[in-house]
């Protein structure tokens, strides 16, 4: 078996990354992936304004706090006032342009106003509440970096300076397929030995928040013809092909077979619990082009895990993405496990109220209650026995899954 490590850079060192490129409205662009690198084409903001509701002044005119000075304009956000007059005062909202001859905003909490003129309570410094153009963003500067996956706050980056549309590489195509004649939708009945499709639903809400193109070739009998069938039309189709269940080394577990004969295995088994049966090869197009190919366990937390810690980085890579791996967080474990496996075990936790995290009681691959009633997994390394007070690596469900 491969350990962790050693099966995560044969996937990476796997991945042809995706060239195809489009604009698309900056309105649209979340969650893709940005192509080519942005810079601003204007200030943001684009002139000087007012950070408050108060009063545009000139500090000159202000010798005392408690002067009196005439009110001789009123400027709305985003309004551009006339020229300051000497000795005058502007009334201003926040977001107004700041007028010429005017150095400062005086907020109103500190002024009192009557009959067309204010008292002003406060001297301010030159540049007192005043947001210089171009401060958040000067024209030319490098704004979003390619590779990056777009969040709402760069997209209102990009908006901020006027940027309509992004290039961002197309949506990634994945084929997924379920093995297993004992699997039932929800809503059909369920005869004794079934069990209802539960990664069928976990595998495409995966894909689909990390902004894939999902083509569900559902369920596939499980018997060898038809499993290399559905892999052939799932090569036609996609960029990446991905099944679950069928890769443990039962009679009736045929992806094995299957993958070896449409194409080259070259992964089978790798050292972490859960997911020990995992699958990684590649699939032959009929015009020679090679699909890569990922066999998920069919236990669901199994499913679950190799697909965050494994599947998704190099979906993120296979996306243009730059990928640094998810920030463990050092936590004091508030639990006893005295009997660590040989391998690699990503446990399910929960982090308490004291600052330590819980583990959850039962630690079965099975158990998919174990991955709701979590917010992240345990990395813990192999034979590491964790006593009540030391320090774990936790990962967050929050950074895996984003």
């Amino acid at each position: 078996m491969l350990s962790f490590d050693e099966a995560f850079e044969l996937l990476r060192g796997r991945v042809r990354p995706l060239t195809e490129v489009a604009v698309v409205p900056t309105l649209d662009a979340a969650g893709r992936v940005l192509a080519v690198s942005q810079r601003a084409e204007v200030d943001s903001p684009p002139a000087d304004n007012s950070a408050m509701d108060g009063y545009a002044i000139a500090v000159a005119d202000l010798q005392t706090a408690g002067t009196r000075l005439p009110v001789s304009q009123t400027i709305a956000a985003g309004r551009v006032g006339e020229p300051l007059a000497p000795g005058t005062a502007a009334r201003i909202f926040t977001g107004g342009v700041i007028p010429d001859g005017a150095d400062a905003v005086v907020m109103q909490e500190l002024c009192q106003s009557n009959d067309g003129d204010v008292q002003i309570g406060h001297v301010p410094r030159p540049g007192e509440h005043v947001r210089r153009a171009g401060s958040d963003i000067a024209a030319g500067s490098e704004i979003l970096v390619a590779g990056q996956r777009l969040r709402p706050q760069d997209i209102a980056l990009a908006a901020s300076v006027g940027l309509a549309g992004l290039p961002v590489y197309c949506r990634l195509r994945v084929a997924v397929l379920f093995t297993g004649d004992e699997l039932r939708m929800p809503g059909e009945t369920l005869p004794p030995g079934a069990i209802y499709n539960t990664n069928r639903f976990m595998l495409n809400a995966l894909l689909k928040r990390l902004g894939c193109e999902v083509f569900d070739q559902g369920q596939i009998p499980d018997d060898l013809s038809s499993t290399r069938r559905a892999l052939l039309r799932a090569a036609e189709q996609s960029d990446l092909i991905i099944s679950s269940g069928g890769v443990s080394v039962g009679d009736e577990d045929h992806v094995k077979t299957a993958v070896a004969a449409e194409g080259r295995l070259e992964l089978w088994k790798m050292a972490i619990k859960p997911g020990k049966p995992l699958a990684f090869g590649q699939i032959r197009q009929n015009l020679g082009r090679e699909v890569p190919f990922i066999g998920l366990p069919g236990n669901p937390v199994s499913s679950l895990v190799t697909f965050l810690m494994l599947v998704r980085p190099m979906i993120l890579a296979m996306q243009g993405a730059s990928f640094a791996g998810p920030m463990p967080y050092l936590l004091r474990a508030d639990f006893d496990w005295p009997r660590p496996d040989s391998r690699r075990e990503f446990l399910r936790g929960r982090r308490n109220a004291d600052g330590g995290v819980d583990l959850f009681a039962d630690q079965g691959a099975s158990i998919l209650r174990s991955a709701v009633w979590s917010d992240g997994l345990i990395d813990n390394p192999p034979r590491q026995v964790i006593r009540r007070g030391d320090l774990v690596r936790f990962l967050p469900f929050a950074e895996l899954l984003d």
